[in-house]
């Protein structure tokens, strides 16, 4: 059956008439609204209850978190991290906010740092974050020329440069400040992380890095 027969009996079983301009501008109202949904209650807290409570669901869900004074330290937590794991290369975009960091402690540890998008083998990574969302410790962070999805999933160690001041309660307050920020031009991906990859999909034995990063490491800028 073609799409235009399958269509039509879909309407005539819902008793549709032809002339549905009424319920197409129904329609296009309630997109236009973007109303919430029903809200849980737990993440509607003051914003510092909300920054604890992120803190808390993240660890929970086995991701580390190393927090910061300012965005100056993220060079020197990534050496000391790495090196800690015998690592020697960190991959990142050509990020401005981060290329104009001093990279000289990874150097002083014999650590490279290379801008590309990510590749199958690669080590480690580090992006920035759009949002942190209280509700369940989830980041937010979308594709673009200066994020590029891929250094999300492929690295085994994904490092994560979260700001305090971005992290809301719950998912429509992080959709919301998507749709401020890029109005009627969406980014063409936008990936909700929840701590490192798992799986027990196999004879129910957890496996770390099944779909993505085996570690997710937040680093949480206190700005």
């Amino acid at each position: 059956m073609s799409r235009a027969d399958i269509l039509s009996n879909i309407r005539r079983g819902l008793n549709r008439s032809q002339d549905d301009s009424q319920r197409q501008q129904t329609v296009a109202n309630r997109l236009a609204a973007k109303a919430n949904n029903l809200i849980p209650g737990r993440a509607q807290l003051p914003f510092t209850e909300q920054v604890e409570l992120f803190k808390a669901m993240a660890t929970e869900a086995v991701a580390e978190l190393i927090e910061l004074d300012s965005l100056e330290q993220v060079p020197q937590a990534c050496a000391d991290w790495l090196s800690g794991h015998h690592f020697n290369q960190l991959i990142s975009a050509s990020n401005t906010e981060l290329s104009q960091l001093d990279w000289s402690p990874l150097e002083q540890q014999q650590i490279s740092r290379i801008e590309r998008v990510a590749q199958a083998g690669d080590i480690a990574s580090l992006t920035l974050s759009f949002a942190g969302i209280a509700e369940t410790g989830t980041l937010m962070l979308h594709s673009g020329e200066q994020s590029p999805t891929t250094l999300n999933f492929l690295p085994d160690n994904h490092l994560v440069v979260l700001f305090r001041s971005a992290i809301v309660g719950v998912y429509e307050e992080a959709w919301k400040k998507l749709r401020d920020k890029f109005a009627d031009s969406m980014p063409r991906t936008v990936n909700m992380i929840t701590g490192p990859s798992r799986s027990a999909d196999i004879e129910q034995k957890l496996q770390m890095g099944a779909h993505g990063p085996k570690k997710l490491i937040i680093l949480l800028i206190n700005d």
